[in-house]
């Protein structure tokens, strides 16, 4: 099993002998106690599976790590378990509770949390916004109203427990249970059958709802061009649980079910002002992750040009507006799982890798996330930015082996930059230095749909130009793409009209060459002497050897 955010694997010697480090393991408890909680496989070395056959733990280690972890730790609850292997080898499983309402620190100061597969300490700012988000993360779980579960809605609670039977992402070992067992297992109940706020919210009555601190609340707002407001709609009375208010929301919306037609020749396609999937998955995203200990309500606010879902509540902590695309943080856990076992919401992680997709396949242009003092919004522009991504999605589908999620991402970028370099595609796609982008684009160089020039991170990625062909498809001829022989005799030609020229005056008579690349031959050119510079660096222009001349006063300058 792989290391991530809730396993990770630590070798024998971290707890016994000279060189045992209890205090790196204390750090490790800290950052499972504020993250989600875990275990750490005491005994089995990294790169393997299970221990060695030959290894037997003490009886009284696992007493001495949880003292030795007590000693130096602050709010962190663990328990140690010896378990035996497959092949005989003993290691400890150490559970680490999740910390429900303080913060786990080590008795040194130091505050950390879980990031992918590692633990790291918690900036300043980070500290102040885990110490405020500490009480919607145990939300779910708490009882506020002592309602006995066979005082609920008898209809939602019916309903709900039939959704889960005829669920396929539900195991049959869960089907098989009783409905107290049922809502037991989702968190909707605690030990004594009192239903918790997550219960009250799935299966409650409208007056029990509305009882609750922050019940959800959506507004949808339709402004015209001028930004005057035209339409709107409240869900306010506590009538529906989150997944009928997902659903009502979806439906009572017309404008949504809006379409364009892009047509090339025979071929026509209805493209979503605002597909479904997208609606769907924002709406998810509003009501799961928001934080249920803050005021405020869900607005969606729908443009002529785009739509503008806000969101009351900040990121999760980890998580930023630059790397929301790789990664993945859950506020409200057990929320979140009802939505994905009904099928109401991606599994965990892909929820902005669908948005993503879906939008960057339609030829449009990628959502943009902002993050306020105490809110988020996220903007989806309805506008296609490039009609040929849609026929040639549709292309590959009928024509290739189904490529990943993840190539479609890359490739909607590629098309609408024309050429990116890998450096850029790697912003373009929140890959923080040391990720891999091969998984986005090795399908697709394979496949000749996407050419790749250059080496390491100066690769540029275009649209393969045989492929192209192949297709019949009348793709925008563009200078992004231009061999580097055939940039340099149009800086050539270019030079020969308009000798004496600065950069700047050379780009704009060449708008669709990428101004660093234009700067690169340029340069080049200067070196073999192909271009004569002029004036200082600030002022320089450039001229043709063999056209170019000293002006008066003018002299020649050196390479640079």
């Amino acid at each position: 099993m792989e290391e991530n955010a809730k396993f990770d694997k630590k070798s024998l010697k971290y707890v016994v002998g000279k060189s045992a480090d209890f205090g790196e393991l204390a750090k490790d408890c800290v950052a499972f106690a504020n993250s989600h909680g875990g275990y750490l496989a005491i005994g089995i070395e990294d790169g393997a599976e299970i221990p060695v056959s030959t290894q037997v733990i003490p009886e009284t280690l696992p007493e001495k790590i949880v003292k030795r972890i007590n000693e130096l730790t602050i709010n962190v609850a663990i328990h140690p378990e010896i378990v035996v292997s497959e092949n005989g080898g003993q290691y400890i499983k150490l559970h680490v509770f999740p910390s429900q309402s303080s913060i786990a620190a080590t008795t040194k100061g130091v505050y950390l949390v879980r990031d992918h597969d590692s633990s790291r300490a918690l900036r300043p700012e980070e500290l102040g916004r885990l110490i405020a988000d500490r009480p919607a993360y145990c939300w779910e779980t708490k009882v506020s109203q002592k309602i006995l579960w066979q005082n609920s809605d008898m209809f939602k609670l019916n309903k709900f427990i039939s959704d889960i039977k005829q669920s396929d992402r539900v195991s049959p070992f869960v089907k098989e249970k009783t409905e107290e067992e049922t809502l037991a297992y989702y968190q909707m109940i605690n030990d004594e059958g009192f239903l918790t706020n997550l219960g009250v919210l799935w299966i409650g009555k409208p007056e029990q709802r509305a009882r609750l601190l922050y019940s959800p609340i959506v507004q949808y707002i339709k402004y015209d061009e001028e930004e005057n407001k035209v339409d709107k709609n409240v869900w306010d009375d506590y009538q529906m649980n989150p997944q009928e208010l997902m659903m009502s929301i979806v439906e009572s919306i017309p404008d949504w079910k809006e379409t364009y037609e892009i047509s090339e020749g025979l071929w026509r396609k209805e493209i979503p002002a605002y597909d479904e999937k997208i609606v769907r998955e924002l709406l998810c995203n509003a009501i799961v992750h928001r934080p249920y200990t803050t005021r405020g309500d869900i607005f969606i606010k729908l443009y002529p040009d785009r739509m503008v879902i806000t969101n009351p509540g900040v990121l999760p902590i980890g998580v930023t507006v630059n790397n929301i695309l790789q990664k993945t943080e859950k506020r409200n856990i057990h929320l979140a799982k009802v939505f994905y076992d009904l099928h109401l919401m991606e599994a965990e992680g892909s929820g902005y890798d669908l948005i993503y997709e879906t939008l960057l396949t339609a030829g449009k242009g990628k959502p943009i996330v902002f993050e306020g003092e105490d809110y988020v919004e996220v903007t989806v522009y309805r506008k296609i930015v490039n009609k040929e991504t849609s026929r040639l999605c549709d292309y590959i589908q009928n024509n290739y082996s189904r490529l990943s999620q993840k190539s479609y991402i890359a490739l909607g970028i590629i098309l609408q930059n024309k050429a990116i370099s890998a450096s850029e595609l790697s912003r373009e796609l929140q890959i923080t230095e040391g990720g891999r982008l091969r998984p986005y684009v090795d399908a697709l160089v394979s496949n000749h749909i996407v050419d790749a020039q250059g080496r390491g991170k100066g690769v540029k990625y275009s649209i393969n130009p045989s492929f192209v062909s192949k297709t019949k498809m009348q793709f925008e001829t563009t200078l992004k793409t231009i061999e580097p022989y055939r940039l340099k005799a149009l800086i050539h030609e270019d030079l020969r009209y308009h000798p004496h020229s600065t950069m700047s005056e050379i780009s704009k008579r060449l708008p669709d060459v990428e101004y660093s690349e234009l700067v690169k031959m340029v340069r080049q050119m200067a070196k073999e002497e192909e271009v004569i510079l002029f004036g200082g660096r600030k002022y320089r222009r450039y001229a043709l050897k063999d056209t170019s001349f000293l002006s008066e006063g003018g002299r020649k300058e050196g390479v640079f």
